[in-house]
């Protein structure tokens, strides 16, 4: 097979033809139930849950009331997006989202690839979300006065690593009543926990539970979830609404000052957090094929769920930053946390209640989405047939539905929050970037049909390059230290945490007489407390810097440098030369101004996760490329083989 069959495409009219035979004679068809209003509610749904809930907590936080900033960034690049998403939608209304989408517009290799990053995306975001769910029934259980075990609400990977953490911690001198409650949790877990050999039995049950029971509503079909999303929808706007009417009467606007402690820098530290909270209106895209009217109804309901999501992100985040100050924000019930601290606990327990039901709604619309995608490439031969096999009594996607049930639920039992979250964020920003770039690609072409929604279109001839010179302005002229930092690789020192849990007993006891004969009042005959000790210098720039050079420990524990540091900086050093790039092409080809911002946000969102993010990610997309070349290539509709 020539090589240009890796990228052979579908056509619209193709797409549109097959779609119209499904629904004539009822094979693999879809029931259609949903409106714009019903829509709306999913992307709600998806959207109004950890980042209310939880995460909002840490990135305001980090950066203080400026955080509404973040929440604006992150919902004009959403909406960017989305109106790629909306036009490729109008244009396509079938259940295959951006790798559909990617068909049309790149080719089958594109496609699968995308296909592939959208499997990883929802998984890894349902896995995320019962983990969450999870933490927010155990604590709901535990204020009633039933206490699980911690072995059986906690993941494996987290426990391990805490264990390790608070073990050299308190090998430092940290008293375990002195860990952080997180630490603390995870060494309960560790221990108390069944061990089989030496195979210690710790598995986070109430996720699975969750997942369960979300995977057998979707199973019984659209109309009964879309009647469970509404209903819980509504009770979580109104908890939302409440939090804010009552928390407007304890905002002490001296809490706003300063607005941005930060900086830019701590407003951006957030970014992967906070877009996961948005990423739910990409799911609105895989129910086309159950809309009554997807060509006009997929794009209002895109856009009214993130103008509405972002509204009440930024009410909430005002509110909790003027009812206490910011840097008592990093918890993970922040809600919750500001009503108990002003002794207003029965908004507390109405809180958690609502956490319980907003999580889950989140879950339903994800474990909802990804059986659409695995259906639309079953379809198309990327996929084995039993995938595109759709229930003749409930009209959903059955054997789909019930692999994912059991792909989210067994690595959520193990699996740590952090590393699910940030490889979610990947997977979807990627996405986010095919679609823009498809429109791109199609701006200008005249043999597809379009839909009823078009994005307006704005000339990025002479703006992308403003735009750029205005950024070089700001990088060289106000933030100059941060960027020739970031250029000349400068060495960066190590906090007092990952400094203290490197070291040996030997070195703990030399990084201490040091301490002690800077500063006698850190002599005591008790046990000491490094961390603590150490982490006392640190609001000072300098001091902290002076301390860190004297300790007589290695510079390697010390300091990051050279290509240990300069490795993390990889991802963005890529979007500066793509962005060098786009302002060339946009120059040439007068591309559309909105989705080549979008595409640009989400790069730069990508460029902001670790790069160990990267690596992960790139693992998972040849993973997929050996399925694809073994299996999918050959058995593709469009290679001509029937299966």
């Amino acid at each position: 097979m020539a090589l240009n069959g890796l990228f052979r495409k579908k056509t619209v009219q193709d797409i549109l033809k097959q779609v119209e035979k499904n629904n004539t004679d009822g094979h693999n068809a879809l029931g259609k139930h949903l409106t714009a209003r019903d829509l709306t509610a999913f992307g709600i749904a998806a959207i109004v849950g950890a980042g209310i809930f939880s995460t909002i907590g840490k990135a305001s936080a980090d950066g203080g009331p400026a955080v509404i900033f973040l929440f604006l960034f992150t919902a004009i690049a959403c909406s960017f997006a989305a109106f790629a998403y909306a036009e490729f939608a109008s244009m396509v209304p079938v259940s295959g989202s951006a790798y559909t989408y990617s068909y049309v517009a790149f080719g089958e290799i594109i496609a699968w690839i995308i296909g592939w990053a959208l499997i990883m995306e929802y998984s890894v975001g349902n896995i995320t979300v019962a983990i969450s769910w999870s933490d927010y029934f155990t604590s709901l259980l535990a204020s009633g006065g039933l206490h699980l075990p911690q072995w059986v609400q906690m993941d494996f990977l987290s426990a391990s690593r805490g264990f390790d953490d608070a073990t050299a911690l308190m090998q430092s001198g940290k008293e375990f009543a002195n860990l952080s409650p997180a630490l603390q949790d995870a060494y309960t877990a560790w221990t108390t926990a069944p061990v089989i050999g030496s195979f210690h039995f710790v598995a986070d049950l109430p996720a699975l539970l969750i997942i369960v029971l979300i995977t057998a509503l979707i199973y019984r079909g659209m109309k009964e979830s879309r009647n469970a999303s509404n209903i819980m929808v509504v009770v979580k706007l109104c908890i939302v609404l409440l939090v804010i009417a009552v928390g407007v009467f304890y905002v002490d606007t001296a809490n706003w000052d300063p607005f941005a402690p930060n900086g830019v820098t701590g407003v951006l530290k957030g970014v992967s957090a906070v877009f996961f909270a948005y990423i739910g209106f990409d799911a609105i895209s895989t129910t086309a094929e159950e809309c009554k009217d997807p060509q006009r109804d997929l794009p209002k309901g895109m856009m009214w769920a993130i103008i509405i999501c972002t509204i009440l992100y930024i009410a909430i985040a005002l509110v909790l930053t003027g009812m206490v100050s910011y840097d008592q924000l990093n918890v993970g019930d922040p809600l919750a946390f500001v009503f108990e601290k002003l002794d207003l606990k029965w908004m507390s327990g109405i809180i958690a209640v609502s956490a319980v039901v907003a999580m889950a709604s989140v879950l339903l619309v994800f474990q909802m989405g990804q059986p659409r995608i695995w259906m639309s490439m079953s379809r198309d031969g990327l996929l084995p047939k039993r995938f595109s096999k759709v229930h003749p009594k409930f009209k959903t996607p059955s054997f789909a539905t019930i692999v994912t049930g059991f792909v989210v639920a067994v690595p959520a039992l193990f699996l740590n929050l952090t590393l699910v979250t940030d490889l979610c964020s990947i997977g979807t920003l990627f996405a986010f970037v095919l679609v823009c770039a498809g429109v791109l690609v199609l701006q200008n072409k005249t043999d597809i049909p379009r839909g009823k929604f078009k994005t307006p279109y704005v000339n990025s001839k002479y703006i992308m390059p403003v735009l750029l010179l205005i950024g070089l302005v700001f990088a060289f002229g106000y933030n100059k230290k941060a960027t020739m930092d970031f250029i000349t690789n400068e060495t960066q020192i190590n906090n007092s945490a990952d400094i203290i849990t490197s070291l040996n007993k030997d070195e703990s006891q030399k990084v201490y007489d040091y301490l002690v004969s800077v500063d006698a009042k850190n002599s005591t005959t008790e046990t000491p407390d490094l961390e603590l000790l150490l982490s006392q210098y640190q609001q000072d720039e300098t001091k902290y810097s002076n301390i860190i050079a004297g300790l007589p420990i290695a510079d390697t524990v010390k300091y990051e440098s050279g290509f240990s540091l300069f490795k993390h900086k990889i991802p963005m050093w890529i979007f500066l030369i793509v962005l060098l790039g786009l302002t060339v092409w946009s120059f040439k080809s007068n591309l559309s101004l909105i989705p080549l911002l979008g595409l640009i946000c989400c790069l730069y969102m990508m460029a902001e996760l670790s790069v160990w993010n990267w690596i992960y990610f790139g693992v998972w997309l040849l993973i997929g490329l050996v399925i694809y070349f073994s299996f999918s290539r050959k058995n593709s509709k469009l290679n001509g083989v029937k299966i």
